[in-house]
């Protein structure tokens, strides 16, 4: 429900959500309807899904503003008045009183309810979830928020739907992520399995396009308990690594990432980046997964020509490159900056050549570094590359000692030139 669907200043990602948990709960979904915020529309829409259709989840609508009519339709829709419900009027002034704020009087529409319906028991917000009985069959009224709305439909919804259909079987799955196969591909060097599932009927296979995600590959198995299904899932999971092998990274929906840090973290590297065309996304990417601060040390994010030849000491001339990449990511003191030292010069880590201590904690001003552009360009050691493309450049840190002799003429002759530099 809601007008700025229509209109195209909200994607619907709710329906494709509430799509996917209901046909891995086994339950059939046929029809999807997007309306506007009209009283006549929502009141035809309601009625004609309701003679074609078991059960109906209306989602959005209802919020405390004037356009928010869903639960007002419904009970004109059942034939009742709407009614307030004192639980929810109690917990609305609650959420408010936490928060130390005073409840605008607009806020108690979300409070009432259709009579005859019931609340749901989750409510992550100020507006609750709606169960409206008509006959045999039945409304869902639920808020257009996904994080409200999946709560609400995992905890109330789909186990009432289970339950008035009768349904007692467990319909679990399992996703691969895969990289360097097109869909087509797949369904190619699969073909063979999806005739033989068609006969034995106790495993399906799905693929999901994710763009940056890669492709997907979802299994999903059905049995009368959760321990038969599971063992399906995981003779069909070691039958599918045989044939795709190289093309899995992860057999547990896990991201790329999120298995590469794993990776990392097993063989005690460190790892950072530097970044061109991609603007950061790769660490961005990096820093979403929890506990990347055991591995992840730092990044630098050299857009401009002008910072690749500065800071990553890219020569003069094409900077997206094979070749510019190479010598932004190589071993010399101008690979590096602030944040990569910052980040890579924590305890247990190599120590920092502007100090002897291995872990940066005193403050700019008390090292002995010019107020300048060499102060700007904290340098620290370790850092060699691993993995290089012409967007991006990534780097693993070594144990190397601060005493290597080759390393340390360098950062001399480095800094002294831009000392002398600077100081012109």
């Amino acid at each position: 429900m809601g007008t700025e669907l229509l209109l195209g200043q909200i994607v619907d990602t709710n329906s494709s959500w509430i799509g996917e948990r209901l046909a891995l709960a086994g339950i059939d979904s046929h029809f999807q309807t997007k309306v506007g915020d009209n009283w006549d529309r929502i009141k035809a829409s309601l009625e004609l899904a309701l003679e074609r259709s078991d059960a109906v989840i209306v989602c959005g609508g209802l919020g405390p503003t004037q356009d928010d009519i869903t639960r007002d339709v419904i009970a004109d829709v059942m034939g009742v008045e709407l009614a307030l419900d004192a639980v929810i009027e109690d917990r609305i002034r609650n959420m408010f009183g936490s928060r130390s704020r005073d409840m605008p009087e607009n806020n108690l529409r979300q409070a009432m309810v259709p009579k005859g319906a019931t609340t749901m028991a989750q409510q992550p917000g100020t507006a609750p979830g709606l169960v409206c009985p008509i006959g045999e069959k039945v409304i869902y009224a639920v808020p257009g928020v996904p994080y409200e709305m999946q709560e609400m439909v995992e905890g109330t919804v789909i186990p009432d739907l289970r339950r008035r259909a009768g349904m007692t079987s467990v319909i679990p799955s399992r996703v691969l992520r895969t990289w360097g196969q097109s869909e087509s591909g797949l369904a190619e060097m699969l073909a063979p399995r999806f005739a033989e599932l068609d006969e034995l009927g106790h495993c399906t296979i799905a693929f999901l396009a994710s763009g940056i995600e890669g492709l997907k590959v979802r299994l999903t198995a059905k049995a009368a308990t959760i321990e038969e299904a599971e063992a399906v899932l995981d003779a069909e999971v070691d039958l599918l690594m045989t044939i795709l092998g190289e093309y899995v990274f992860s057999v547990a929906d896990e991201s790329m990432e999120a298995v590469v840090l794993s990776l990392l973290r097993d063989r005690g590297l460190t790892l950072g980046t530097a970044e061109s065309v991609t603007g950061g996304l790769i660490a961005s990417r990096l820093t979403a997964v929890p506990g990347a601060s055991e591995v992840f040390r730092g990044s630098v994010v050299s857009y401009a020509s002008d910072v690749k030849h500065d800071v990553l000491g890219v020569p003069e001339g094409p900077v997206v490159t094979v070749e510019a990449a190479e010598n932004g990511c190589d071993s010399s003191p101008r690979s590096r900056c602030s944040t990569c030292c910052a980040e890579a010069c924590s305890p247990g880590s190599p120590p920092c050549r502007d100090c002897s201590s291995p872990s940066i904690r005193r403050p700019m001003s008390s090292r002995r570094w010019p107020h300048s552009r060499v102060a700007r360009q904290k340098v620290c050691d370790g850092f060699r590359p691993t993995n290089i493309t012409s967007r991006s450049a990534s780097w693993a840190t070594p144990r190397q000692s601060r005493s290597s002799p080759r390393s340390t003429r360098s950062y001399r002759r480095f800094r002294d030139q831009q000392w002398s530099s600077d100081r012109r």
